[in-house]
């Protein structure tokens, strides 16, 4: 991955083959027949051949068939995104029927643009175009997405002005956007007032209610049911876990009297969003043993799943799966595996899978640019991110993320200002607090503690703890306790239930020996009942995961391992080693203060790394929380004395440890 290039797209141009000789006469009903077929086959699948098809259309005057130009319309601004030029197509539209106005209203909101859709709806009303059953699905997603109650409303009004209030598409619509608004009172007066027992109405109704985080009338609502479809249970499933109530979803889950691919999706994504990625992992692994065909939204979150824990040999086995079974990796697809690999330690592999990707969003440049950045590789963040210019897809928020994330993390200042500065008057994206974050990191890091205190105070929107915890962070890294120590106190206001704060202020006060307030600390914390994070350190070897924890003795090897780590760090010690005793929280005499040092969980999964695998092969450790000082020396030294190359990811970023070097070049 030296250079960072565009692939190479190929021309694509209409056959003659693919035009009847239909498209040679002046025939208009021919001529519409063939361009209707063109653009079914060929209009949805490359952007070069639709643009010759609309040249057709133009050709033969074929603009005043509201079919084929609202099928035009859909292509543009459904298949690829380009709402302007769907809209440009549908200016040329002399008489508009309603299948044209309702491609419009669903481009618009396939592409994000909600208000967009409710203002071309108010123009089709002006234009006196009667909407059908199939325009008013559409308008009330829109009032749902941008909680636009009372557009809904006046929706709602020309539903029941039309007649069509019986349609079961419509209620269901209807229903969403209530429950969604906070109305569950309205919204169950139109699941009543049907006189049809409509399960996709009931569906919505459960949901809402649980949108609304009243979990007690879901449950009522689904019991009351006379006939419970699987989509009924998963909507329950899917609910609840979205409440945080997982244990209820897999009650219900487990009591299914049938399940589909939807059911263990429900589930995997339920535990995801509950953080338990190894339990979402289990599901997908039994939702195998049972013979079930994951569909690639399962396949999906079942990446996401690896990408947390880490789980490369899963994540392996189900890109294998895709090509085995010829799955087309779409952007959704394809940015998963891209994440995945760049967050199992694979930053090849995810770069080899992103450059074979033929449709690229700018979410699938967003998680490269971040897969570098997490790496270290900052330069090539930024190059890619020029490249993504080039290729002129749109950067948002969430790419500058990763470009100053790419700075802060490699020492980037100048040029992280500078990225930030332009973001509004050169790429049209707003700064938001999140962004703001990531300069105080830039500034802090690089030891600016000054100018990062004062680019808090001049923000234009109020700070929040992630901004003056970057700058704690920072006061720990420079030793600056005066600085770190008002910051700190801070942070215990605004965010007292973190134990983070509370940790990194311990820190600072223990590497200035100012015992007497590290205890003053921990005083409070006891009394506010907060609970630091065990350091804990995992290594994945043969599929099977071992994670180590300081003071607990319960691994089947651990004497093995103490014993492995005595003989390393006494190799180490005669070469020079001397531990950093400054980093540890108590009071204790400098012998004590080794022996704390020396088990720290990085440690011993290291050496549990070099006692079970061949001499040579990388060593794979996530970490929870960050790597300290000292066992980030000792790994550069372990990685030179015995000739191994270990990979850390700790709760930030990606250590490359080689040749007693490590890539983050002592910059973190």
């Amino acid at each position: 991955m030296s250079s960072i290039t565009p692939t190479n797209t190929p021309s694509y141009h209409l056959k003659a083959s693919d035009l009847s000789p239909q498209t040679t006469t002046p025939t208009a009903r021919l001529s519409q027949q063939t361009i209707s077929n063109l653009l079914d086959s060929k209009g949805t699948k490359s952007l070069q051949h639709l643009k010759q098809i609309h040249t057709l259309i133009i050709r033969y005057g074929l603009f005043q068939d509201n079919y084929i130009a609202g099928s035009l319309v859909k292509c543009y601004s459904i298949h690829f995104n380009s709402l302007d030029t769907a809209l440009k197509a549908f200016n040329h539209v002399p008489r508009r029927h309603v299948f044209l106005w309702n491609s419009m209203i669903k481009g618009c909101i396939e592409n994000n643009d909600v208000n967009q859709a409710i203002l071309f709806f108010r123009e089709m009303i002006v234009a006196n175009s009667i909407p059908n059953k199939f325009t008013f699905p559409s308008l009330f997603k829109a009032c749902t997405d941008s909680g636009a109650l009372v557009e809904g409303l006046q929706i709602h009004n020309h539903v029941i002005k039309h007649g069509l209030q019986g349609d079961g598409h419509i209620r269901s619509a209807g229903i969403q956007m209530y429950a969604t608004c906070g109305y569950t009172r309205e919204a169950r007066q139109i699941l009543d007032l049907s006189e049809e027992s409509d399960a996709v109405c009931w569906n919505a109704m459960i949901d809402g209610y649980f949108k609304c985080g009243d979990v007690d009338a879901a449950r009522g609502l689904f019991e009351s049911m006379e006939h419970k479809t699987v989509g009924s249970w998963n909507t329950m499933i899917s609910g609840y876990a979205k409440c945080g109530r997982i244990e209820d979803a897999k009650e219900l889950f487990m009591e299914m009297p049938a399940r589909d691919d939807v059911s263990w999706s429900a589930m995997i994504d339920g535990y995801m969003k509950g953080g338990y990625c190894k339990e979402a992992l289990a599901i997908f692994q039994e939702m195998q043993n049972q013979g079930v065909r994951p569909k690639k939204f399962v396949l999906s979150s079942a990446l996401a799943a690896c990408a947390n824990v880490g789980s490369f040999d899963q994540g392996r086995w189900i890109h294998a799966y895709l090509r085995r079974n010829s799955i087309r990796v779409d952007a959704i697809l394809g940015t998963s595996l891209v994440d995945m690999y760049a967050k199992c330690g694979r930053l090849e592999l995810a770069w080899e899978v992103f450059e074979n990707m033929k449709q690229k969003e700018v979410f699938t440049w967003n998680a490269m640019i971040g897969g570098l950045a997490m790496h270290g590789r900052a330069q090539d963040a930024i190059d890619l991110f020029l490249n993504m210019q080039r290729q002129r897809f749109r950067a948002d928020k969430i790419t500058f993320i990763g470009v100053l994330n790419a700075c802060a993390h490699a020492g980037l200042v100048e040029e992280g200002l500078q990225y930030f500065h332009a973001m509004k008057p050169v790429y049209g994206v707003e700064p938001a607090v999140e962004h703001y974050g990531c300069v105080v990191d830039i500034l802090g890091r690089a030891g600016h503690l000054t100018e990062a205190e004062e680019f808090i105070r001049f923000m234009p929107m109020k700070s929040n703890a992630a901004v003056w915890g970057a700058l704690l962070g920072a006061c720990r890294i420079h030793g600056n306790v005066e600085l770190g120590e008002k910051v700190g106190k801070l942070l215990l206001e605004l965010d007292p239930q973190n134990s983070g704060r509370y940790a990194l202020l311990s820190n600072i006060y223990a590497k200035a020996g100012r015992w007497d307030e590290l205890a003053q600390v921990r005083k409070l914390m006891k009394e506010m009942g907060i609970k630091t994070t065990p350091g804990s350190s995992s290594i994945n070897l043969d599929g099977v995961l071992h994670r180590f924890v300081m003071g607990d003795g319960s691994h089947s090897q651990m004497k093995e391992v103490y014993l492995m780590l005595e003989e390393i760090l006494e190799r180490l010690r005669s070469e020079g080693y001397v531990p950093n005793t400054t980093l540890v929280l108590f009071d204790i005499v400098e012998e004590e203060k080794e022996t704390a040092l020396c088990y720290h969980s990085e440690k011993l999964a290291i050496a549990f790394g070099i006692l079970n695998t061949t001499p040579g092969a990388t060593i794979r450790i996530v970490n929870n929380l960050r790597v300290c000082e000292d066992c980030h020396t000792v790994t550069k030294l372990i990685s030179h004395a015995y000739k191994r190359e270990i990979i850390v990811q700790d709760r930030l970023r990606y250590h490359h440890f080689k040749n007693g070097k490590c890539s983050c070049s002592d910059f973190w």
